[in-house]
């Protein structure tokens, strides 16, 4: 197998304008990747408490494999790559991961999005490895609410917020916090998350409560966009609305006199199905055209077929993304779809959504 990872970009079929296209004439020109399944927080919204069962490791991608197909998806068209998890930083070779990925010809921008448990001790070698940006995770500034939340012991918050403050101090390109937002746990301080724009160069982003198979989702909970921007100008006045690119997952805003912004990701009210660029590649080789989807196809299987060819990997990609629907369900058929086992039974929709736009 080792001859197929030291395949040169330049013996691949070049890129066509019909990779990595959809049926809807959507370019796919971001790659997620998980590079690992394990996480160091149980968050109620993400993760049972009892944890997951974890794939044995000769199911998981290695480092090679990662990269090469990285290179595949590069030389298709892919020009930006987000590295999650579980918790990417657990990964032992992510700083090594972020070096390679960054240096394929092609890709424009490596990202990062981490819990920010750790992230403080590994900033500067992954800035130094050609890291661009990061998103970090944090659902209160709270410490006992923090250890409520994330099932784990309050001291680790504090290291989040270093790791938040040396990484807004640093030379990335842009830091943004995500935010769950949930009815009655943390939706009080918002207001407080806010008041971090003030004099940082950071986006604060809201997101709405999604559904996942054993997170304890409920509506009692939820806390839509239109509700969480309410809540905001409530107390500040009118957000002004920033000018997005067409593939934003946020609605972005800012505060007169703030150095940083504001955003609100409204997956289930207000999908952003339309603008769709992303693809994800799971932790075990999984390519998922939609987060909500069901669907998946092993391109770990293809690569470590030992008859394989460039050309079949590109077509397996190709079709599972001609197959991809235009948008997912909105809150109705969320709803109803939670009712009978989470967000794998959400129904793909196949039309349009004016809330999409």
């Amino acid at each position: 197998m080792l001859r197929k990872f030291l395949t040169p970009l330049s013996a691949v079929r070049r890129h066509s304008t019909k990779d990595l296209v959809d049926g809807f004439n959507r370019e796919h020109t971001y790659l997620r990747i998980s590079v690992s399944e394990k996480c160091n927080l149980r968050c109620q919204y993400c993760m049972p408490l009892e944890g997951v069962n974890l794939t044995p490791k000769s199911g998981v991608l290695t480092t090679n494999e990662i990269v090469y197909l990285g290179e595949h998806f590069a030389n298709l068209g892919v020009r930006k790559i987000r590295l999650t998890g579980g918790e990417p930083l657990i990964n032992k070779d992510i700083v090594k991961i972020v070096r390679r990925l960054k240096n394929i010809n092609g890709i424009e921008s490596v990202s990062l999005t981490t819990n920010g448990i750790t992230l403080y001790r590994h900033l500067h070698e992954l800035i130094d490895a050609g890291l661009d940006n990061t998103n970090i995770s944090l659902d209160t500034l709270i410490p006992e609410k923090f250890a409520f939340i994330g099932r784990r012991p309050r001291q680790f918050h504090a290291k989040v917020m270093m790791s938040i403050h040396e990484a807004i101090a640093s030379s990335l390109k842009s830091v943004k916090i995500n935010m769950v937002v949930m009815k009655g746990l943390n939706d009080d301080e918002m207001v407080n998350f806010v008041d971090l724009t003030k004099d940082n160069n950071v986006s604060v982003r809201f997101l709405e409560f999604m559904p996942f198979n054993g997170n304890s989702w409920n509506w009692e909970k939820f806390v839509a966009f239109s509700d969480q921007k309410r809540m905001i100008e409530n107390h500040f006045g009118c957000l002004e609305r920033e000018n997005d690119d067409s593939h934003s997952t946020s609605m972005n805003y800012r505060l007169p006199g703030h150095a940083g912004q504001i955003g609100f990701i409204s997956s289930i009210t207000r999908n952003f199905c339309g603008g769709c660029n992303r693809i994800r590649l799971t932790y075990d080789g999984n390519l998922k055209v939609c987060l909500f989807g069901r669907d998946e196809v092993s391109l770990r299987d293809v690569i470590r077929s030992p008859s394989y060819t460039e050309e079949e990997l590109t077509d397996v990609i190709n079709g599972a993304i001609k197959k991809k629907a235009f948008s997912h369900g909105g809150v109705d058929e969320i709803k109803k779809a939670f009712s009978h086992g989470g967000v794998d039974e959400i129904k793909k929709g196949s039309k349009p959504s004016h809330d999409s736009n």
